[in-house]
């Protein structure tokens, strides 16, 4: 009776946690550059004396990782805005000062001179995070460099190059997506420059979201809900049915 009981409460565990996965993924379905949490799906059974009982409903689900596929991109025509090309990320300082990865690429730049991504990391350079000096114009080439025109320079004056935006590779790293939506390296750690990545400047990584898919899961999640939530109420039935049998006739 014990392990039937504890078997549908680790599957109603489970649901919560999948379900707020799912939910994260549809609120998220128009953020620029996000991964999608991705949910596994883990048949546990219970058996008992050979075969009395056996459990086929999916019982353990967990937000593992994120799906690692790309989203469309879109022109926006802002030099500030990037889209990177391939496996790449965008290296950013997450909020405990380590290094993290983001597909984001709305970048901004901040009253401190910080350029950030959309959601307020800073961006990663070649000695750590990239201050921008007062410029007239902003401008990022094909390979991350950033380049500026000076504040006040004369008409035709030569760009003056920055830094270069770090573009990192996580093929053959082992990496898991955290609470702050960025990737991280498993244990700690950094990820090795990519010398062939690629971005696309005045252009946007959408969310890789598929709301179709979403919906689909939802329900499909709700339904193993209610198997779990079934199976507390057959133990509470078999639990009270032994409980007559013990009782002593009056």
């Amino acid at each position: 009776m014990d392990r039937l009981v504890y078997t549908a409460l680790s599957g109603l565990k489970g649901q919560m946690a999948a379900q707020a996965a799912i939910a994260n993924n549809i609120a998220n379905a128009s953020t620029t550059g996000f991964r999608a949490d991705r949910v596994s799906f883990e048949a546990m059974m219970l058996k008992q004396g050979g075969a009395a009982f056996e459990s086929r409903a999916p019982t353990g689900e967990e937000v593992t990782d994120a799906d690692r596929t790309g989203g469309a991109v879109q022109q926006t025509g802002n030099p500030l805005d990037i889209a990177v090309t391939g496996t790449a990320w965008i290296a950013v300082q997450a909020t405990d000062g380590s290094e993290a990865y983001t597909r984001r690429g709305d970048l901004k730049i901040a009253a401190t001179g910080v350029l950030e991504t959309g959601d307020g990391f800073p961006v990663m350079g070649s000695g750590g995070p990239i201050t921008v000096p007062p410029a007239d114009k902003v401008m990022i080439a094909d390979d991350g460099t950033l380049s500026i025109i000076p504040l006040g320079a004369e008409p035709g004056a030569a760009p003056q190059q920055i830094d270069r935006i770090r573009l990192a590779s996580p093929e053959g790293s082992d990496t898991v997506k955290g609470l702050d939506n960025l990737l991280h390296v498993r244990g700690g750690g950094v990820l090795p420059d990519d010398a062939e990545a690629k971005v696309q400047s005045g252009a946007l990584e959408g969310s890789n979201v598929n709301l179709t898919q979403a919906l689909v899961d939802m329900i499909e999640n709700q339904r193993s809900y209610e198997v779990q939530a079934n199976l507390l109420k057959e133990a509470k039935t078999l639990d009270e049915s032994s409980a007559s049998l013990m009782r002593m006739p009056g």
